[in-house]
């Protein structure tokens, strides 16, 4: 197959954009800016917008904005409008709902008993088609988020607590979900049933905070205490915490792409390090896929402990070969046709003085479409490479995600319609070869709770849903998704 056969004219669809990152803070006097940090910590989840709902014992303060945390929470008088012991947080990235301010979160609604805020990281799969019976009940809807159908659902129950009520509404809706939500005197902590969006625990001195991931506690100085179980309901309150599980339990299926790519690799992960498994994939990677090379080339940044890993276990020196420019903005330019072949040169760029004359191991996370894959692996021909291998350190991405990651159509995936050997002439490598599904949960599993047992939902590798998709089922419209400019 000759390259170009695909559309390969946008750097900025060829990737799996991160998902959202949730963070909460319950009686602490800084709460808004611990929490500030802790989105930071959390920015990779969503690079889109973020925002802040507080609560000062009478009052809930909010502020929200398109952009990066350090942009929109970097003035010291936004953290002190946002008063009070109690605040929620999220990082956004759209899987649903169009990019506007109406969509940014934490979303806020007046219950008769007082104020409801609440932020979530995950998809719901039947959200259309709840939406719709809404509407015909008279609910008036203030954005096209999956997450206001929760707050709908959750006014219009007729438990007698906010917290029942929620457990209400949840027992309604299917899909994948970590939630914070703050009323005028608890906070609340939910994970999905199937635990497929990560959410723990942290306790700071007297305070408690939950958060997307444990390096978020960790910029803030908290203790990681646990993960929140699938399918746990805790709440928080002046007493303590409480620890509901009313929401039916299934196999475990957390998202196995947070060790390959979303989470922090200096995050800790249902007991497993990430950055440690991620170096045991790329040892897996080369047990099975090696040729003789001379050096191991990470695409930066995710790439990196997989690449190590490889070059552990083949004796390879590793270098970095490839630099990349942390200071490249979404929206830093719009070339003109005739130079938006350079546009991912704006991120990466290849060490000639490294790779010139040598055969190369290039280890990357993923390949989505391929067209940033071409414009790798032409960088490091024009660095003078000798031969050059890709090695992807998970296996080939032949399904859309449903679930709260915001993937293309199946039929935008190479991998949904190549053979590997195909793909290997598209991209342009000398070879290309993806771990497979049984190494990589080998890789995954080592250290994982119970390694005898491991469960994971892997449905963009196989296919295997673990949640129906009853809005696709039924015919229902499915969200629009919004690409950004990200030149990975």
């Amino acid at each position: 197959m000759k390259k170009g056969h695909f559309n390969s004219s946008s750097f900025s669809q060829d990737t799996l954009h991160e998902e959202c990152g949730v963070f909460g803070v319950f009686q602490n006097k800084d709460a808004a800016a611990l929490t500030a940090l802790g989105l930071h910590a959390l920015q990779h989840r969503g690079q889109e917008a973020a925002g802040i709902v507080s609560f000062d014992g009478h009052r809930f303060h909010e502020h929200r904005a398109l952009g990066h945390v350090g942009d929109i929470f970097g003035s010291e008088a936004i953290i002190k409008r946002l008063a009070g012991t109690a605040a929620v947080g999220h990082n956004r990235y759209s899987t649903t709902g169009e990019t506007v301010q109406r969509n940014i979160q934490p979303l806020f609604a007046d219950f008769e008993s007082g104020g409801f805020t609440l932020a979530h990281n995950g998809n719901l799969t039947n959200a259309s088609i709840l939406r719709r019976q809404l509407v015909k009940r008279g609910c008036l809807f203030q954005s096209t988020t999956d997450t206001e159908v929760i707050i709908h659902l959750t006014a219009i129950s007729e438990c007698q607590t906010v917290v029942e009520c929620l457990i209400d509404a949840l027992q309604q809706v299917v899909g994948a979900y970590s939630l914070v939500g703050m009323t005028n005197d608890t906070m609340i902590g939910v994970r999905d049933p199937m635990g497929i969006r990560p959410l723990v625990l942290g306790k700071l001195e007297n305070s408690f905070v939950f958060a997307s991931e444990s390096c978020a506690l960790d910029i803030i100085g908290a203790e990681f205490v646990r993960d929140v179980e699938p399918g746990e309901v805790i709440v928080i309150d002046k007493n303590g915490t409480t620890s509901l599980k009313p929401l039916a339990i299934s196999n475990h299926h957390l998202c196995i792409f947070e060790y390959i790519y979303f989470s922090r690799p200096d995050s800790i992960l249902e007991g497993s390090s990430v950055y440690e498994v991620r170096k045991r994939i790329g040892i897996e990677l080369a047990k099975e896929s090696h040729v003789p090379a001379d050096i191991v080339i990470p695409v930066p940044d995710s790439g990196v402990p997989s690449a190590m890993g490889y070059a552990t276990e083949t004796k390879l020196p590793y270098e970095m070969g490839i630099i990349r420019n942390h200071y490249v903005g979404r929206t830093f330019i719009e070339p003109a046709d005739n130079i938006r072949h350079l546009g991912v040169k704006l991120k990466h760029n290849a060490s000639r003085a490294v790779i010139e004359g040598k055969r190369v191991i290039l280890v990357d996370d993923s390949i989505v479409r391929g067209t940033t894959s071409v414009k790798i692996i032409e960088m490091m021909r024009n660095a003078g490479a000798k031969e050059v291998h890709m090695r992807i350190s998970s296996p080939p991405t032949t399904h859309s995600c449903f679930y709260g990651v915001d993937t293309p159509e199946r039929d935008e995936l190479i991998a949904a319609k190549h053979s590997t050997e195909k793909m290997c002439s598209f991209i342009g490598a000398d070879s290309l070869s993806f771990i497979s599904i049984d190494s990589l949960y080998r890789a995954v599993c080592s250290s994982a709770r119970d390694p005898i047992k491991p469960q994971f939902c892997d449905a963009c590798f196989t296919g295997q849903y673990p949640l129906s998709l009853l809005d696709l089922e039924e015919g229902e419209e499915l969200p629009q998704f919004s690409f950004l400019s990200d030149l990975r």
